[in-house]
């Protein structure tokens, strides 16, 4: 029996959407004023959700001190009230769009799981805008 298990959490941060390779003119056109050079930030909300079997020792899926502490050890503690182009290295190179933050995300909380356990992610940029990456 497969059960899905979710946990939400939050941090705060800024970013500025904008491509190196191209112009400020392009840049401006594409991403507007969420390419302010001076960044802009977000109280961003995040629900992970792990599916799996339930461990007939235990009960649980994963157990959710577990998963509070990956999500807080991956993501809150590396995220929270930085600025992602210049503080977190998994942007480096990589544009901080909400699409590309929640694959980042992802990727480092499934590299945490037990390989039968099955992880969606979904990050809310806004109360309206929000994506979700299932892998």
């Amino acid at each position: 029996m497969r059960v899905t298990v979710n946990r939400k959490a939050h941090f705060n941060a800024a970013h500025r959407l904008y491509r190196k390779d191209w112009s400020d003119e392009k840049n401006q056109l594409v991403f507007g004023k969420c390419n302010n050079p001076n960044f802009h930030g977000h109280n961003y909300e995040l629900i992970v959700s792990v599916t799996g079997n339930i461990d007939p020792e235990t009960g649980y899926v994963i157990d959710i001190k577990i998963l509070a502490d990956i999500i807080f050890e991956e993501v809150e503690s590396q995220f929270d009230h930085k600025n992602l182009n210049l503080d977190v290295p998994d942007f480096e190179n990589l544009n901080p769009t909400a699409e590309n933050i929640v694959v980042v995300i992802w990727n480092k909380i499934k590299a945490r799981l037990k390989v039968d356990q099955d992880l969606e992610v979904t990050l809310y940029e806004t109360p309206r805008n929000f994506v979700t990456y299932k892998g």
